[in-house]
């Protein structure tokens, strides 16, 4: 989780828009909607790994909360 997620999302954007710009070149259309999906799969990498940064930041923050004696 973290750093390693985000790099990967990268890798799927950079991928998704290479096969995006050669199909336009090569007018091949199917390329370019490949290329546009991979760019939506590396989008969505890139959401959970920050969604599931800011849970795990959530919790140790609650958790220290609890700790300090200011949680519930």
């Amino acid at each position: 989780m973290g750093i390693e997620d985000k790099f990967d999302a990268a890798g799927d954007k950079v991928k998704g828009k290479v096969d995006e710009v050669i199909g336009k070149v090569t007018n091949d259309e199917s390329r370019v909607i490949k290329g546009k999906a991979e760019q939506a799969k590396g989008d969505v990498k890139d959401t959970v790994a920050d969604v599931k940064a800011h849970v795990k930041d959530s919790a140790e923050k609650a958790d220290d909360d609890r700790l300090d004696g200011k949680g519930v």
